[in-house]
């Protein structure tokens, strides 16, 4: 079923459009910066974005809902893909899983699905900093006396947070009443590492008037679906002879195999890495995104426009 997107939502569509269809052919993460309170309304259309799961997809999702006791039906699989939205209060066992018999947490119970984190950065930084390991890894091992368990947790990371404690900053109409100390704390308590790990990063800006008033219905669900898998059917096809299924699971090493660069992109690439200060991690990452962006697009060479594409999304990079 075509489901269109939200009169809400519809006038951000022009800051997310990429982002979105990106979010399943990577099967990664989005980090979502926001302005004035409209966050919140896309955790209801995110989900018309997923494409279908494989039966080995649903398998895995299956056993780690038995294990945590969530399956509704006993014998049936979880053919759809997760979402999951823990408050920011919660703990870091709660997220990546505990007790004195492991049980998985949320990010393994976002497992092959989304895990969506309102607020970023009213969560505890030592509870985020439990989400650095199984970011990279795409799994969580837990440590008791009586036994070790490892869960999977190859999830889609969506964030979203205000640009200050006021939330006003940068905007064009309210004045931001946050001193410099009070926001250089309030974006600490996202560390560097943890930074280096969200490939998109999208600042969105306070809405017209008129895109307010106008409320247009834009593009349904089912194009950018479709569109979205024929980009992960074009990634499957290349890694057809390994045990990647995506691009975001690229290692250095394959990088250098399917993200090859002509001399204009490698040059936009070091100015970029040059001026921004990025870390090995982010342009690989970088490199990632690009490699999407140009299945997207129908491109098997990388071209500078596709790394140009990629660099902007590196918003908080960017920012300081």
């Amino acid at each position: 079923m075509s489901i269109p997107l939200s009169p809400d939502v519809e006038p951000l569509i022009k800051y997310f459009i990429v982002p979105l269809q990106t979010l399943q052919s990577r099967a990664k993460r989005l980090f979502v910066e926001i302005v004035n309170n409209v966050k919140s309304l896309w955790r209801l259309n995110f989900k018309c974005f997923a494409v279908d799961k494989r039966f080995e997809e649903a398998l895995e999702v299956t056993q780690i809902h038995s294990v945590a006791g969530l399956l509704k039906h006993k014998g049936s699989l979880v053919t759809t893909r997760p979402f999951r939205s823990p408050h920011h209060s919660a703990s870091g066992p709660s997220l990546v899983g505990g007790g004195s018999f492991p049980r998985p947490g949320e990010i393994s119970l976002a497992h092959r699905g989304i895990l969506f984190l309102d607020e970023l950065t009213e969560f505890k930084r030592d509870v985020l900093e439990f989400l650095r390991q199984p970011l990279e890894d795409g799994y969580v091992s837990i440590s008791r006396t009586r036994q070790s368990v490892s869960f999977p947790a190859q999830f889609t990371l969506i964030a979203s947070t205000n640009p200050c404690p006021c939330g006003y900053y940068g905007d064009t109409i309210q004045p931001c009443t946050c001193t410099p100390r009070s926001r250089e704390q309030y974006w600490a308590r996202l560390s560097g590492p943890l930074m280096d790990r969200i490939d998109l990063q999208v600042g969105v800006n306070r809405l017209k008037p008129e895109e307010i008033t106008q409320q247009p219905m834009g593009e349904a669900s089912d194009p950018v679906r479709e569109r979205v898998q024929v980009a992960r059917d074009r990634a499957r096809s290349r890694f057809q002879d390994t045990t990647l299924c995506c691009n975001a699971e690229m290692q250095s090493r394959h990088l250098r195999q399917w993200c090859p660069l002509d001399d204009a992109s490698r040059t936009l690439l070091e100015a970029a890495i040059r001026k921004l200060g990025l870390s090995v991690r982010a342009s690989d990452r970088i490199l990632k995104v690009a490699r999407t962006i140009a299945d997207l697009a129908g491109d098997e060479p990388l071209k500078p426009q596709h790394i140009a594409e990629a660099v902007q999304y590196r918003t908080i990079d960017r920012m300081q």
